[in-house]
């Protein structure tokens, strides 16, 4: 069985009870004129126990449907975001 996909981003939003949203960023080239451009994508993510705040780094995971959108779960935190 394959292993489950896992992905590192910045926790952007954290309004809601055990869930943040997660930017990740990736490379990518253009087709025709071949830049490397910055695409980022955003998932909603499962946040047990609420320890991932807003500018946290975090590593998700793939996991079971949780709800409509929330397809990923938080595993761990990386890096702690500044609190002013």
């Amino acid at each position: 069985m394959a292993s489950k996909a896992e992905l590192q981003g910045v926790v952007v939003s954290a309004k809601m009870q055990k869930s943040v949203v997660v930017a990740v960023e990736r490379r990518v080239q253009h087709a025709v004129y071949g830049k490397t451009q910055k695409r980022t994508t955003r998932f909603m993510a499962h946040n047990e126990g609420d320890d991932a705040k807003l500018g946290d780094r975090v590593a998700i995971a793939e996991t079971r449907p949780m709800s409509a959108r929330k397809r990923w779960a938080v595993t761990r935190v990386i890096e702690r975001s500044v609190q002013v």
